[in-house]
C-alpha cells in the first residue's frame, strides 16, 4: 500500500503534464481556413493565371448575359460563373465553385442547359472545367487570385504627350460677310458663313491649339517618303492641275478608282472627320497651287506600313505583337466632342467600312435644292476610330480579342434541316483516273460540300478513299460546316492502285459508319461511290451485307464500260447488285469526266430525299410488334415469368425508339388487356421494365378473341411505313374459335408467328401462323426451353425482310 500511492503521484504528475503540453501542440496542428475569393460575373477562366483555383460567384449571373462557349468543357474566354450555372455546378444565387484548367479543344458544342444558352466555338487555346466548390481533404486553394495584366499597345516613354494642333483655312470667297471665328476651349475653330452674306474678305489661316486628348491610336505623323505616298501625292498633284483654277474634286486620294458605294452626303461643304492622332498625313496645297482648295488631301496608312513607320520614326514607341493587328489601350478615351460634329458622320456603316472606304471616292456632293456655298471649308472636331464589336463576345480582353479566329462576314449554318443524313463518299483513288480527273474529282466533291449545306442540324460527309484498300481521308464528324470541307477534299492526294469497290463497301458497312466516327443513329446512312470505268472486285455481297445493314447505296460510273469493254468487266451488272433498288433512282451514269460538275444538283437532291431512301429501313428498326401472352390459370405464375423473359429477348434484337420498331402487349384469358401500345415506350430500357411489371392475371383461355382484340387496339393504330408482326404464345387449346380471327389479320397484312408450349394445339398453331406454317409455328414441351426460340423468331424475321424485291 505505500508503494502504491507513491506510484499514483507519479502518474498523475504525468498526465498532467502530458495534457499540458499537448494543448500548444494541437493549437499549432490545426488545418488554416480555406478563403474563398470573390469574382464578378464577366471574369474569364483566361484572365486568372493559376491552373487551379477556387472563387465564390455572386447572384444574378445569369442576367449579365456574359457569354459561355462549350458544354461540359469550356472555352477559356468563357464566364467561369455562367459556366458553373451551365454546368448546374450552381444556380443562378450563385456559390462557390472550383475551376480546373486543361488543354484547347478542336470544337466547343453549344447547348442549353440550366435556363442558359453556350455557344460553339471551332478551336480555342485552352478550356476548363467547373466542379462543386468543396475542396478535397488537405488541399488548400490560393487565397488570391492571380490576373493576367491587359497588354499594353502604343505607349510613349520618356516624353510628354504634346497638344495636336488643328489649323483650320478660311479659303477666299466671292461672296461678302464677316468671317465670325469662334475658339471653344475642347474643340476647334470653326467658321460659320450665312448663305445670305455679301461681303469680301481676304483669305485668312486661323490656327487654334486644341486641349490636349486621348487618342485610340497614338501614331506621329509620316513624311511621304514611303513609295505608297509618293505615288499619291504624284496622282494627286495630276488630278489638281487637270481640274484647273484651283478647283478641286472632293474625292479621298487612293491608290486606284474605286467608287464609293454609299450615297452622296448632303453638306458638300464639310469634310470627312478624322481621329485625332491617328496615321494620317495632311498634306498643305504646293506652292503654285491655288490657295482656294476646298479640301485638304488626307492619306491614311495601312495597319503593317503604319508600324513599320512608327519604328523607323520613334524609337520610344513600344510595338504590339506583329500579329495583333489592330489594338488599343482599354485605359484611354474617345475624343470628347460637342455640337454637330459629335455625332457619328456614318451611322449606317461599320467601323471595319470606314476605315477601308477612306481609301475610296467618297464625294461630298449636296442634294440640298436651293444653291450650296462650296467656297468655305470648316473642320469640325475629330471623331475617333472605334474598334469592331468582336464576333464572339463584346467582354473579351484586349488580348483575347486579338487572338480570335478571324470571322468570315458570312455566319456559319447548321446545315439543311431537310437533308439530314450521314454521307460517305467513296472517291476512286486507282491509278487509272490520273492526276488530272483525281484533281475534277476532288473538285467535284468541294463543289458538292457547298451545295448540300454542310451542319450538325443537316446533313454531314466524310470521304473514303480506294484503291487496293480503302482508306479514311475524314470521319463524319470531322468538319461540321461546308467552309471547312473545302480546303479539306483539296488537300487529298492520289493513293493509288485498283479499283477495289468492293472492299471498299466491306469497310464502311464495318467500321465506317460508326458512332466513333459521328454516325447520329437517326439520320439515314448513304454511301455514293464514284468509280471510273468499273470495280477490279466483286461488289454484290459486300453491297447486301451493307444495305442489310441500312446503308443506301449510290453508284455514279464515269465513262462506263462500253459493249467492247464489258467482256473485262469483272462482274457484269455490277451497279444492279450494289445500289439499293435497281429502279434507276440510286445509279448515276456520266459520259465524261469533264461532265461530272452537271451531276451535281441531280445528285444532291437524290441523296437528300430521304422518304425514298428505302434501305435505311431495316429488318430491326421497321417494325410494330405485338405480343399476344397467354395469362390463363394453366400457366402459373412461375411460368408466367418464364414466358415475360422470353417476350425480353425477342424485344432485345430491335432497335426501339418512335421512329425505329414499336412494340406492343396484350394478355388475354377469357377476357384481354392491353398491357401498353405501340410508342408508350420509346425506348429499349423502358420498354424491358414494362414487360418485367406485367401481372399474371389467371382464367380461361380465349385465343380467337385476343386475336381480334389485338387487331383493334395495336394494329389499327401502326404506321403504314412499317412491317405488322404479331406473335402469339399460348399453352393449351382455344374455347373459342381462332380460324376467323387469324385469317382476318393475314388480311391486313399482318405476318404472325405462334408459339405453342406443352398443352397447345398443333391445328391452332397452323392456322394462327402466316404461309407457310413452317416458318411461322414453333412447339416446344416446356416453358424452360422456351429462349431456344429467340434467334430462330429473329433471323426469320429478318430473312423476310431482306428478300424483298428490290425494284
Amino acid at each position: 500500500m505505500l508503494l502504491r500511492a507513491p506510484l499514483t503521484a507519479v502518474w498523475l504528475a504525468l498526465l498532467l503534464s502530458y495534457g499540458s503540453e499537448a494543448k500548444p501542440n494541437g493549437s499549432k496542428n490545426k488545418k488554416p481556413k480555406q478563403v474563398v475569393p470573390a469574382i464578378e460575373c464577366d471574369i474569364r477562366a483566361g484572365k486568372i493565371n493559376l491552373p487551379e483555383f477556387i472563387a465564390k460567384c455572386p447572384s444574378d449571373c445569369k442576367q449579365t448575359k456574359s457569354q459561355v462557349y462549350g458544354t461540359g468543357v469550356f472555352a477559356s474566354i468563357s464566364s467561369i460563373c455562367n459556366a458553373a450555372i451551365h454546368s448546374g455546378v450552381i444556380t443562378n444565387s450563385g456559390g462557390k465553385v472550383i475551376v480546373r484548367k486543361m488543354a484547347g479543344q478542336n470544337i466547343y458544342k453549344g447547348s442549353n442547359s440550366h435556363g442558359l444558352r453556350s455557344l460553339s466555338l471551332p478551336k480555342w487555346r485552352e478550356s476548363f472545367v467547373v466542379s462543386v466548390g468543396k475542396p478535397k481533404k488537405g488541399v488548400i486553394y490560393p487565397s488570391s487570385l492571380d490576373y493576367i495584366p491587359s497588354r499594353p499597345t502604343y505607349s510613349k516613354t520618356g516624353q510628354k504627350e504634346t497638344k495636336a494642333p488643328v489649323v483650320t483655312t478660311v479659303m477666299p470667297a466671292t461672296t461678302p460677310e464677316p468671317t465670325r471665328t469662334t475658339t471653344p476651349p475642347p474643340t476647334t475653330a470653326t467658321t460659320t458663313p450665312p448663305p445670305t452674306t455679301t461681303t469680301t474678305l481676304p483669305p485668312t489661316t486661323t490656327t487654334t491649339t486644341a486641349k490636349p486628348r486621348a487618342a485610340v491610336h497614338k501614331a506621329r505623323d509620316t513624311d511621304s517618303s514611303h513609295p505608297y505616298f509618293a505615288s499619291v501625292a504624284a496622282a494627286s498633284s495630276a488630278r489638281q492641275s487637270q481640274n484647273g483654277h484651283g478647283k478641286v474634286t472632293a474625292q479621298a486620294i487612293r491608290g486606284g478608282t474605286y467608287t464609293s458605294r454609299f450615297p452622296s452626303r448632303a453638306k458638300a461643304g464639310i469634310r470627312r472627320p478624322e481621329a485625332v492622332g491617328s496615321p494620317t498625313i495632311r498634306r498643305q496645297p504646293a506652292p503654285g497651287h491655288h490657295s482656294g482648295t476646298a479640301f485638304n488631301r488626307v492619306v491614311q496608312m495601312f495597319p503593317a506600313e503604319r508600324n513599320q513607320q512608327q519604328q523607323q520614326n520613334n524609337p520610344n514607341v513600344s510595338q504590339a505583337a506583329p500579329d495583333s493587328g489592330y489594338t488599343w489601350s482599354e485605359a484611354e478615351t474617345a475624343p470628347e466632342m460637342t455640337g454637330k460634329s459629335a455625332r457619328d458622320p456614318r451611322p449606317d456603316i461599320s467601323e471595319y467600312e470606314r476605315w477601308y472606304y477612306n481609301f475610296g471616292q467618297y464625294p461630298p456632293q449636296s442634294t440640298d435644292p436651293e444653291p450650296q456655298d462650296t467656297t468655305h471649308t470648316r473642320v469640325g472636331p475629330v471623331d475617333s476610330w472605334k474598334p469592331e464589336v468582336n464576333p464572339f463576345d463584346s467582354g473579351f480582353s484586349v488580348r483575347e480579342q486579338d487572338s480570335l479566329p478571324r470571322a468570315d462576314p458570312e455566319p456559319v449554318t447548321q446545315g439543311d434541316p431537310n437533308c439530314k443524313v450521314d454521307i460517305a463518299w467513296l472517291m476512286d483513288g486507282s491509278w487509272s483516273i490520273g492526276k488530272r480527273r483525281f484533281k475534277i474529282q476532288k473538285d467535284f466533291l468541294a463543289e458538292v460540300a457547298q451545295v448540300i449545306n454542310v451542319g450538325m442540324a443537316g446533313p454531314m460527309m466524310g470521304v473514303i478513299q480506294y484503291g487496293d484498300d480503302p482508306v479514311t481521308e475524314f470521319s463524319l464528324k470531322a468538319y461540321t460546316n461546308s467552309r471547312e470541307l473545302k480546303p479539306a477534299i483539296d488537300k487529298i492526294t492520289q493513293k493509288g492502285g485498283m479499283s477495289n469497290v468492293g472492299k471498299a463497301l466491306s469497310y464502311i458497312n464495318k467500321h465506317y459508319f460508326s458512332d466513333a466516327n459521328g454516325n447520329r443513329g437517326g439520320a439515314p446512312n448513304v454511301a455514293v461511290v464514284l468509280v471510273d470505268g468499273w470495280p477490279t472486285d466483286k461488289v454484290e455481297e459486300a453491297s447486301r451485307q451493307a444495305r442489310e445493314s441500312g446503308i443506301n447505296i449510290f453508284f455514279v460510273t464515269i465513262e462506263g464500260p462500253d459493249e467492247n469493254e464489258k467482256q473485262n468487266v469483272v462482274e457484269p451488272n455490277f451497279v444492279d447488285k450494289a445500289v439499293c433498288r435497281t429502279n434507276g433512282f440510286y445509279s448515276l451514269p456520266v459520259s465524261s469526266w469533264f461532265a461530272l460538275r452537271k451531276a451535281v444538283q441531280p445528285l444532291v437532291k437524290r441523296v437528300c430525299d430521304t422518304d425514298r431512301l428505302v434501305c435505311s429501313k431495316t429488318c430491326l428498326n421497321a417494325n410494330d410488334i405485338a405480343f399476344v401472352i397467354d395469362g390463363s390459370s394453366s400457366v402459373g405464375t412461375g411460368n408466367f415469368r418464364t414466358v415475360l423473359q422470353f417476350v425480353a429477348n425477342i424485344t432485345r434484337e430491335f432497335e426501339i425508339s418512335d421512329t425505329d420498331t414499336r412494340v406492343g402487349a396484350v394478355q388475354y384469358t377469357y377476357e384481354q388487356r392491353l398491357e401498353f401500345a405501340f410508342g408508350q415506350h420509346n425506348n429499349k430500357a423502358d420498354l424491358l421494365n414494362a414487360i418485367k411489371r406485367i401481372n399474371y392475371w389467371s382464367g380461361g383461355t380465349s385465343t380467337g378473341a385476343a386475336i381480334t382484340y389485338a387487331a383493334e387496339q395495336l394494329f389499327s393504330k401502326s404506321k403504314p411505313n412499317k412491317r405488322k408482326i404479331m406473335i402469339v404464345i399460348t399453352d393449351g387449346r382455344s374455347y373459342d374459335d381462332v380460324r376467323a380471327p387469324a385469317l382476318a389479320v393475314h388480311r391486313q397484312g399482318v405476318i404472325a408467328y405462334s408459339i405453342g408450349i406443352a398443352w397447345a394445339a398443333q391445328d391452332e398453331l397452323e392456322y394462327i401462323a402466316t404461309d407457310p406454317d413452317k416458318e411461322h409455328s414453333y412447339f416446344v414441351d416446356e416453358f424452360d426451353s422456351l429462349y431456344k426460340f429467340v434467334p430462330k423468331v429473329v433471323n426469320n424475321i429478318c430473312q423476310e425482310f431482306n428478300s424483298q424485291p428490290r425494284n
